[in-house]
């Protein structure tokens, strides 16, 4: 007889990207010639500086157990990172290394959150948001964004949801957005500080793409808009994206002590310190950065406006230009409605596309969002090109009388 699963575990579905990835990689092994857009991963190499740096860190045998928190020197570098990039103020107290970014928004919120608290996020969501705030043992609820806001929160739906649900306690906040690439300006995130002083709300403020924003934008982090907000804010960052370090597994939070405190001590019990040697490679990702960073944000852009442009040609698809990120949402609505194949869902549509045409995306349900696709532009120009021929292929094919 199976031993019954908990309530929690049941509720939690495999990440869609991972599943996604996992199926695209054993295509390619069996010698299918896939092109995957599934996955959040930059294409490049980790750059050369950081690898010497790990290699360093192995000859001299920096191979132990570390403090949990991180080591102090580390923890040092990223809060010189938060003052020199962000300006804020924080000690190595107020800061907790943890391994990914999304090991250092689950301690948060299992630190904070009881039964019966609400975890609110903007809908489109990045699909791991509502599964931590389940796993945290509070619920998500989701805040509607559309293209024509720019897929951002605004004042008056926050408080809408407010006014709907009294028991919120968390709003997550995402700029640079997975999966939309909106980002939100100084002056957007002041008139949400307001409603969320009022109502007494932490922010977790997830700013892992922050180095990729294009157009001349800026990126600013709420918890700079005051001592106020700062207060009741953390500030989640880490080095897998604009590093190209995905693999490295090394996130971190920064915020109130008393809440770093506390989810350290959830991290103690969870996973305990970050792979000794990544931690010092990061050390000297942070301080001693190179061109090669700035290089790949630009190529980043250069894809993004290649992808965008191509997608607009194609007959009947919307689509909203990401301002920030490598994330591209096409809306397929027309072709889900108007197609031969008994096709009427983005998951049935991105499992015909894979399985004929071999083209992996993600389909926009598992982000909040019907009727979209998720392209990643974390992919080379070459990719790119074909990618979007094949999907235009596949769409004429659908189309066709």
């Amino acid at each position: 007889m199976a031993i019954k699963l908990s309530n929690r575990c049941r509720l939690i579905k495999p990440s869609p990207t991972l599943s996604l990835s996992a199926r695209a990689k054993e295509m390619k092994d069996a010698g299918i010639d896939v092109i995957n857009f599934g996955v959040g991963e930059p294409d490049f190499n980790t750059p050369d500086y950081i690898k010497n740096s790990a290699h360093k860190a192995i000859d001299a045998n920096f191979t132990r157990y570390t403090a949990n928190a991180g080591i102090m020197e580390l923890r040092q570098a990223i809060c010189e990172k938060l003052k020199r990039d962000n300006a804020l103020d924080y000690s190595p107290k107020d800061i907790l290394v943890s391994p990914g970014a999304k090991a250092s928004i689950l301690n948060i919120l299992i630190a904070v959150c009881d039964s019966q608290d609400q975890v609110l996020m903007a809908s489109p969501y990045w699909v791991s948001y509502p599964y931590q705030a389940l796993l945290a043992n509070a619920e998500p609820v989701y805040i509607p964004t559309t293209e024509a806001n720019s897929y951002k929160i605004s004042p008056e739906a926050l408080e809408h949801t407010l006014r709907e649900n009294p028991c919120a306690k968390v709003l997550i906040l995402n700029s640079p957005s997975n999966p939309t690439g909106a980002v939100y300006t100084k002056s957007e995130l002041s008139d949400l500080a307001g409603l969320i002083e009022k109502h007494d709300l932490l922010v977790i403020s997830d700013e892992i793409y922050e180095r990729l924003v294009y157009d001349g934008l800026k990126h600013v982090s709420i918890a700079s808009l005051s001592p106020a907000m700062k207060e009741r804010t953390v500030v989640i960052n880490g080095v897998s994206k604009a590093y190209a370090m995905t693999g490295w597994r090394l996130g971190y939070a920064a915020g109130p002590t008393h809440i770093i405190a506390a989810a350290g001590r959830v991290q103690e019990h969870a996973t305990s310190c970050v792979n000794s040697i990544t931690q010092k490679a990061c050390v000297t990702a942070l301080r001693d950065e190179d061109e090669s960073i700035e290089k790949m944000r630009q190529e980043f852009s250069k894809r993004r406006d290649f992808l965008f442009d191509e997608l607009v040609k194609i007959p009947h698809i919307s689509c909203f230009k990401p301002q920030g990120a490598f994330y591209i949402m096409p809306g397929i609505n027309w072709y889900l409605q108007n197609n031969r194949l008994g096709i009427h869902n983005a998951d049935d549509f991105c499992d015909r596309l894979l399985e004929k045409y071999h083209v992996a995306l993600v389909a926009g349900g598992s982000f909040g969002l019907e009727g979209t696709v998720r392209f990643s532009y974390a992919n080379s120009i070459e990719n790119l090109y074909e990618g979007v021929k094949r999907f235009a292929n596949f769409l004429a094919e659908l189309a066709r009388e």
